[in-house]
């Protein structure tokens, strides 16, 4: 029996052989939700792939992995040099709440359990070779970033692995994106609000975790200042910095480095 009321699930699209959409409808978002999934060709039922949920930014949607970082073709590449194992890429939408849902549960909807439950089930009744027992990874850019490391560290006992591209750190910095005002955000407790909290609260069960900034990024110094904190509570972390700002030629490029990671953690 599905876990969703609805869910619709696309054909082969010329152009794009390997990525499918997928649309549920569930509780958490109180309405529909959009998946763009790459599926590695070959890919049988019951292979129990990695998955690897890839968030997206402020303004974006489940599309904008593949059509502005077209992260599928490089994937694809690097599974067929031998770079990375075969493995699925989730690509969610937010929830398409405001300029950016932030991936937390706030005004009725659980944008969190959307991304923690949802993704996960969407993908085991419509994708060839996800099941309950896929090792899953998590990443994401800008929002999606300060999304991924948070829900990373809350749900270490999920995840094998977190990683964040040119991060939020704390929910103040949405105010650099987003038009909503931050008490809408709001959450009952306050860690929920910000990285290092969460990974504070959540220590001794951290996956392990990886994050970039790009040098010219408006996010350098919160950035620099995370991986200091991180250093001074002797948290365990990779954390780099390479020429960019705050853009897709940054993202399609350093996501690779991610999906190496993870594929470490195999």
């Amino acid at each position: 029996m599905s876990k969703f009321r609805t869910i619709n699930f696309s054909t082969h699209v010329d152009g794009l052989e390997h990525v499918r959409f997928i649309t549920a409808k569930t509780p958490n978002l109180k309405g529909r939700g959009d998946i763009c999934a790459f599926i590695p060709p070959g890919t049988q039922p019951g292979d129990n792939l990695p998955v690897a949920i890839l968030m997206h930014g402020v303004y974006g949607s489940a599309w904008n992995w593949v059509y502005n970082g077209n992260v599928h073709l490089a994937a694809l590449t690097m599974i067929e040099q031998g770079e990375i194992p075969p493995m699925i890429l989730a690509m969610p939408s937010d929830g398409l709440w405001g300029d950016g849902s932030g991936y937390l549960p706030h005004n009725g909807y659980n944008f969190e359990k959307w991304i923690t439950e949802d993704i996960l089930n969407a993908l085991i009744e419509t994708v060839p070779g996800a099941t309950a027992a896929s090792p899953l990874f998590i990443a994401g850019l800008s929002m999606g970033g300060f999304g991924a490391l948070r829900i990373g560290a809350k749900y270490g006992h999920l995840f094998k692995a977190m990683a964040g591209h040119s991060s939020i750190t704390s929910l103040p910095q949405m105010k650099l994106f987003v038009e909503e005002d931050l008490a809408e955000y709001a959450q009952s407790d306050n860690t929920d609000e910000d990285v290092l909290a969460t990974v504070l609260k959540y220590k001794d069960t951290l996956p392990p975790m990886r994050f970039d900034c790009g040098e010219t990024d408006l996010l350098i110094e919160y950035n620099r200042e995370l991986h200091q904190q991180l250093t001074n509570h002797n948290i365990a972390h990779s954390y780099a910095e390479h020429p960019g700002e705050h853009e897709w030629p940054y993202w399609s490029q350093h996501i690779q480095t991610s999906l190496k990671f993870f594929a470490e953690q195999l």
